[in-house]
C-alpha cells in the first residue's frame, strides 16, 4: 500500500514473515513423493478443465477464454499470495483509516508502531488459515515474479499441496481420487470467472462499495484483530460463552447500507461455492470412483471442525458463514437444476440482475419464478 505519512496501517512484509514463521509444518513426505504430488495435482487441474466445462456447459464448445495460471504451492506460497491479494483489496479502506490517524510526529510514530503490531496480528491469522485451505481461485490477484496471474489481472488458481496431503491422510481416502476431487472444485471457480466475463468486475464493485461504506475507528478494528490473534495463543475470544458467541470481523464494520451489500455478496458467494460443490459431486461418479466415501468423510470433517478454539476462530473470522454458503448454495443449485435443467440454471449467469438474492438462495422456487416465468410470459 502506498505509504501515507511515512507508515502503513499494516506492515505487510512483517505479516508475511510472521505467518511463514508461525505456520505449522506440513505432513512428513519425501522429496520424491512431494514431486509426484505436485505433478499429479497439475495433471488433475488440466484434466478438470474439460470435465467441468462439459458438465456445466458454461463455456460454448470451441471457445477458448483467456486462461489463468495454475500454481501448486506450499503453505508459505499461499501466505504470500493472500497477503498480496488482501493488500490490494483493502487498499481503499486502509487508506481511509490512515487519513483518520492523528497528524504530526505523534501520529507518525503511532502509525509506525500500529503497522508493526497489526502486521504481526494479521500474520498470526494468515498462519492459522494457511494450514486449512486446500485450494483457492484468487479472483483479485496482483501478479508478482513468484506468483504470476492472468494477463488481464483476472486471477490464478492455487492448490495447496501439503494441506491436500494432510487431509487425504486424515480422512484415509484414496489420495488420487481426493486430489482430483479437490481440483474439480477449484476448476469450477476458474470456469465461473472465465466463462462469465462480467462476474469479476461485478464482485469487485460490490466489495469496494462495502469497503467505501466502512466507517470504523482504527483502534476498534485493531482490537478485534487482537482478539483473534490472542485466541491463537490460547486466550478466549470475547463473547465465546455469550449468547451470540462473539461478533465476527465482518459484523463489526456494518452500516445499514453495508448490510444490503453484504446480503448480495452472501448470495453470490453461496451461489459460487454451492455450484462448485454441486459440480465436483456431479462430475465425480464418472471420474472419481470413491466420490461417495470422500464426500461423506469430508462433510463430517467440515461439521466437527477442530475443537473449541477452531470453532471460536471460525466465528470471529466469519468462516462459519462460509460453511453455510457451501450447504445453502449447493441446495439452491441442485433444486434449480432438478426443476429446469442445467441450461435453465445457467440463466443465472446472464447478468447481475439474474443472480439470486439471499432470500432466493433459501427459496429456489422464487428465483425460478422471477427469472424463468417472467422471461416466458
Amino acid at each position: 500500500m502506498t505509504s501515507i505519512g511515512g507508515a502503513e496501517m499494516v506492515d505487510w512484509n512483517l505479516a508475511v514473515a510472521t505467518a511463514t514463521r508461525l505456520v505449522r509444518p506440513g505432513p512428513e513426505i519425501s522429496r520424491e513423493e512431494a514431486r509426484e504430488v505436485v505433478a499429479e495435482l497439475r495433471r488433475h487441474a488440466k484434466a478438470s478443465e474439460e470435465h467441468v466445462r462439459s458438465f456445466t456447459r458454461m463455456i460454448p464448445e470451441g471457445a477458448h477464454p483467456e486462461d489463468t495460471p495454475v500454481l501448486v504451492v506450499d503453505r508459505a506460497g499461499w501466505i504470500k499470495a493472500n497477503a498480496a491479494g488482501f493488500r490490494e483489496l483493502l487498499r481503499p479502506l486502509l487508506g481511509k483509516m490512515q487519513d483518520r490517524r492523528p497528524g504530526g510526529p505523534g501520529g507518525a510514530v503511532l502509525g509506525a508502531v500500529g503497522g508493526k503490531v497489526t502486521g504481526v496480528e494479521v500474520g498470526m491469522l494468515l498462519s492459522f488459515l494457511a494450514s486449512r485451505v486446500l485450494g483457492q481461485y484468487e479472483t483479485f490477484a496482483p501478479a508478482t515474479r513468484e506468483l504470476p496471474a492472468s494477463a488481464d489481472g483476472g486471477g490464478r488458481l492455487l492448490l495447496v499441496a501439503p494441506n491436500i496431503v494432510h487431509v487425504e491422510r486424515e480422512l484415509e481416502v484414496d489420495p488420487h481420487d481426493f486430489r482430483l476431487w479437490v481440483a474439480l472444485h477449484e476448476e469450477t471457480h476458474r470456469t465461473q470467472f472465465t466463462g462469465v466475463p462480467w462476474l469479476r468486475d461485478h464482485l469487485q464493485g460490490e466489495i469496494q462499495s462495502f469497503l467505501d461504506e466502512t466507517d470504523v475507528d482504527p483502534m476498534t478494528l485493531l482490537e478485534r484483530l487482537r482478539e483473534a490473534a490472542q485466541s491463537l495463543a490460547g486466550g478466549r475470544p470475547e463473547g465465546e460463552d455469550g449468547e451470540d458467541g462473539g461478533r465476527s470481523l465482518v459484523e463489526l464494520v456494518q452500516t445499514p447500507s453495508q448490510r444490503e451489500i453484504l446480503s448480495r455478496l452472501t448470495a453470490v458467494m453461496s451461489l459460487l461455492e454451492g455450484h462448485a460443490d454441486y459440480v465436483m459431486d456431479g462430475v465425480g461418479p464418472e471420474v472419481v470412483s470413491s466420490v461417495g466415501e470422500i464426500r461423506e468423510k469430508f462433510q463430517q470433517r467440515r461439521a466437527r471442525g477442530a475443537g473449541r478454539l477452531d470453532q471460536a476462530l471460525r466465528k470471529l473470522l466469519g468462516l462459519d458463514a462460509k460453511l453455510r454458503q457451501y450447504r445453502d448454495g449447493e441446495r439452491f443449485v441442485r433444486a434449480v437444476v432438478d426443476e429446469v435443467g442445467m441450461d435453465g440454471f445457467n440463466r443465472v449467469w446472464t447478468s447481475p440482475n439474474t443472480l439470486p438474492t439471499k432470500a432466493e438462495i433459501a427459496k429456489p422456487a422464487d428465483w425460478i419464478a422471477r427469472v424463468h416465468r417472467k422471461a416466458e410470459s
